[in-house]
């Protein structure tokens, strides 16, 4: 197949100035993994999922700071307003991304989201209030619309074979960027009070003690944004563009590079424009959308509620973790995803198939959570041991389920509309992760609140509405509902 496939990148004619074209030119050559490629698309995803979740670890401490809070029980509230502001703001400009970056590519949108990350991330770790830190996040939010076009971006740069690879690495990138960059506002908020001997509670960071991990993520950011100075454009841009001439040493056989359904490049006749399809009416894709907006949701809402429960008292059912505790913990956990997306996620899903991968992960995932109230009555090493398993097998199925849903939303749709579903799908899916972390933080709030309830006391009732929402998914993962294009 890989020989086929190569052999009809060959026989395609390629438009002069054409960074599309030039692209699939170096596709129909390119041999082994592309793996300069991979660590492009790896960095610029990270760069963007590393301030999303970042903040978890600290938020409870950083709203308790800001004085807005009556009660402690009402931190999960206003905590879940800040975590939800970034998601509302990618919400409102996912389209309009999808949009610019079918129009005039997929690299200026990636840069400009970087740039967003290194100005508002820097300035909400100087947050002073309540107020300052829900606007820089939502600032934050609206910029920062790349992650659509780097789903689009890898479904162009990599040859059929190496698609999974790339789509896992995304997701791959994802996952690790939400549980590494909480482990970094773990390690490094309050480091007047960690590390006393390097900072002094006088200092800039004993001032601004949430500042030090924004500002690591805002300098690794800034590199990531030099560094996409020589990342290659794959849109398609034929206008006032010539066909090579076949004399040419470029010159190749047949008709012009057009993409077609599969985003694959067809021989096509030069008679004009060909309509688009309503990307609202392609069920295939809008099925794919609804799912993973499901999953989006309780991942959200999961990745808040960890953090709060983990660093919550005792007499809440909490585990009383301090946040270089929960740090800890998260990094093991990226460790473990690391290694099983790239080295056993493409074999299963090439063995089981993106949808049923996604489903069995969705099965396994609740019988993990209902056992989180659980590991919160053990003490000592049984608990570190059995929360860092649990953390690893949970964020390994929860990525395992994105990575199938990203390769149905991509191979639904050509290339030219694909940037603009993927800003369909991030609009969608930030509107529910905007409603995960505010809906997570309100009834984390309320459940502490019932803590001698008959029904499902405290953290039970939170872990059961998390698997009910996990539960949903899962049917919704069958036909008639899902349908693979």
């Amino acid at each position: 197949m890989a020989e086929e496939y190569k052999e009809s990148l060959l026989k395609k004619k390629y438009y002069k100035n054409c960074p599309g074209c030039k692209v699939e030119q170096n596709k129909a050559v390119q041999r082994g993994i592309p793996f300069r490629e991979l660590i492009f698309t790896w960095v610029i995803v990270l760069c963007t999922a590393l301030p999303i979740s970042s903040l978890f670890p600290f938020l409870y401490f950083m709203i308790r700071d800001f004085n807005i809070a009556k009660t402690e029980e009402d931190i999960g509230y206003y905590a879940g307003y800040v975590g939800s502001s970034f998601m509302f703001g990618r919400a409102l400009t996912s389209v309009p991304w999808g949009m610019v970056a079918d129009r005039y590519g997929r690299k200026p949108v990636i840069i400009i989201g970087t740039v967003a990350v290194v100005i508002f991330n820097t300035l909400f770790g100087l947050s002073v209030n309540f107020w300052m830190a829900v606007t820089t996040r939502f600032l934050l939010g609206s910029l920062n619309g790349l992650l659509g076009p780097i789903k689009a971006y890898v479904t162009e740069i990599f040859r059929d074979e190496y698609q999974a690879l790339g789509v896992s690495t995304v997701s791959t990138a994802w996952g690790i960027g939400l549980i590494i960059g909480p482990a970094l506002g773990g390690f490094l908020a309050q480091p007047a009070e960690k590390y006393p001997n390097i900072f002094s509670k006088e200092s800039f960071f004993g001032r601004f003690p949430y500042f030090l991990p924004c500002l690591c993520i805002s300098v690794f950011a800034l590199s990531v944004t030099v560094a996409c100075i020589w990342l290659p454009e794959t849109l398609h841009m034929h206008s006032g563009n010539s066909i090579l001439p076949d004399d040419s040493d470029e010159a190749l056989e047949a008709g012009s590079c057009e993409p077609n359904e599969n985003g694959k490049t067809v021989e096509t006749e030069e008679s004009g424009p060909i309509p688009k399809k309503s990307l609202l009416r392609n069920w295939p894709l809008m099925s794919s959308i609804i799912v993973y907006c499901i999953f989006s949701l309780h991942d959200m809402a999961y990745t808040e509620i960890f953090s709060l429960w983990a660093v919550s008292p005792r007499k809440f059912g909490g585990l009383s973790y301090s946040t270089k505790d929960v740090g800890e913990v998260l990094s093991v956990t990226g460790f473990g995803l690391l290694v099983f997306q790239l080295s056993l996620y493409p074999y299963v899903e090439r063995l089981f198939g993106a949808i049923m991968v996604s489903r069995i992960s969705g099965v396994l995932s609740i019988p993990v959570l209902a056992s989180y109230p659980l590991i919160a009555t053990l003490s000592g090493l049984t608990l570190a041991l059995v929360l860092n398993s649990a953390s690893v097998i949970k964020n390994v199925l929860s990525v395992s389920i994105i990575t199938g849903l990203f390769l149905l939303q991509n191979r639904a749709v050509d290339q030219d509309q694909r940037g603009a579903a993927n800003g369909i799908a991030m609009t969608l899916m930030s509107l529910f992760k905007a409603a995960g972390p505010a809906g997570g933080g309100a009834i984390f709030s309320w459940a502490q609140k019932r803590q001698d309830a008959a029904f499902l006391p405290g953290d039970n009732m939170v872990f059961f509405i998390l698997n009910v929402v996990e539960a949903i998914g899962v049917l919704m993962t069958f036909k008639p509902f899902l349908i693979e294009r």
